[in-house]
């Protein structure tokens, strides 16, 4: 929740206008560290000249990366633009941000199967579903029953990062332990609807009009449901949201130091594990860029600098020297 009434004001003027409530805290993040920067000014008495300012230090005393200042930009670009309804003008004088993102790290494939092996039975479908789809964490969260095709061996990822939908693998491999999730989530709603207070699940305000009854179906429902209801304060009632992401990590935080593996791993790191190795098995660039859902297949090209590191792009010079 914002911690002032202007920020309070913000927050209600995205929500109204259904911004994800990601965005919304992005946002409400950097406009107010550029507020605290300009010495808790309000907005209103300061332009163009003190958010490029405010930029510039991102980009020089902070050094952020090039897509964090862009963040940064986004959100007072909305602030003034559409909040505030005084257009930035010029935006031409504020340093680039020039630090560029690290190479991705990557587990290769017996590192994979190491650390599938200590991750506990009840999570192993979650961490499989993101080396094996290459999903975000996120987008892993966020998937509903129905959002899985058996027949075509494929997820739906809806709403994915920029707003994007796209198809992605699945492994058949996964099947069975799929229906065996969707049986556990069929029982939670049997439970939750002899709650008289029980709300049904969270969808957007265009869908839930639309199909009425959909809350309370089994295929909206997510596939992994938080263990505990949520108390929703629009309706007094309450909810059975996702799983909170941010226990995907710890879990995989703990079967990585459980393997003995020594690389920095996250879920992210699945998902960079899933390009690089279908880009071994010789997928081409177009095709992994669509199951990952970048938008630039330029973000994809990321993972054939991976590949060409060390043996596999460059030949030693000791080898020469041994065959000598």
């Amino acid at each position: 929740m914002a911690d002032s009434p202007f920020l309070q004001s913000i927050e209600r003027f995205m929500l109204v206008r259904h911004y994800s409530k990601r965005t919304v805290g992005s946002y409400l993040y950097w406009i107010k560290c550029f507020i605290i920067h300009q010495c808790k000014r309000h907005p209103e008495t300061m332009g163009a000249a003190e958010v490029e300012q405010f930029l510039t230090f991102l980009a020089v005393d902070r050094k952020v990366a090039i897509a964090t200042q862009s963040i940064a930009l986004n959100a007072l670009v909305f602030l003034y633009n559409k909040f505030l309804d005084c257009p930035l003008e010029g935006m031409e004088n504020f340093r680039r941000s020039k630090r560029r993102r690290r190479l991705p790290v990557v587990l290769n494939r017996v590192e994979v199967g190491q650390l599938l092996k200590c991750v506990p039975d009840s999570s192993r479908l979650l961490v499989s579903l993101l080396y094996g789809s290459g999903l975000r964490r996120i987008e892993l969260v966020r998937l509903r029953v129905k959002d899985v095709d058996f027949d075509h061996h494929q997820l739906q990822i809806w709403q994915g990062k920029g707003s994007t939908n796209r198809l992605t693998t699945l492994a058949p491999e996964l099947v069975p332990d799929l229906h065996s999730q969707i049986k556990k989530v069929e029982y939670y709603l049997y439970r939750d609807k002899q709650n008289t207070d029980y709300k049904g699940v969270w969808m957007p305000d265009a869908l839930a009009r639309k199909y009425p009854g959909a809350r309370k179906s089994l295929s909206w429902q997510y596939l992994f449901p938080s263990v505990r209801l949520s108390l929703d304060t629009e309706t007094s009632g309450y909810r059975r949201h996702h799983m909170d992401e941010s226990s995907v990590n710890k879990i995989i935080k703990r079967a990585a130091s459980k393997a003995g593996i020594q690389k920095q791993v996250s879920s992210h790191t699945l998902r960079h594990s899933f390009a690089t190795h279908l880009l071994e098995s010789g997928a081409d660039i177009r095709t992994v860029q669509e199951q990952l859902g970048h938008q630039d297949v330029k973000t994809t090209e990321i993972y054939t600098h991976v590949l060409k590191r060390g043996a596999r792009g460059v030949r030693s010079p000791l080898s020469d020297l041994n065959n000598s």
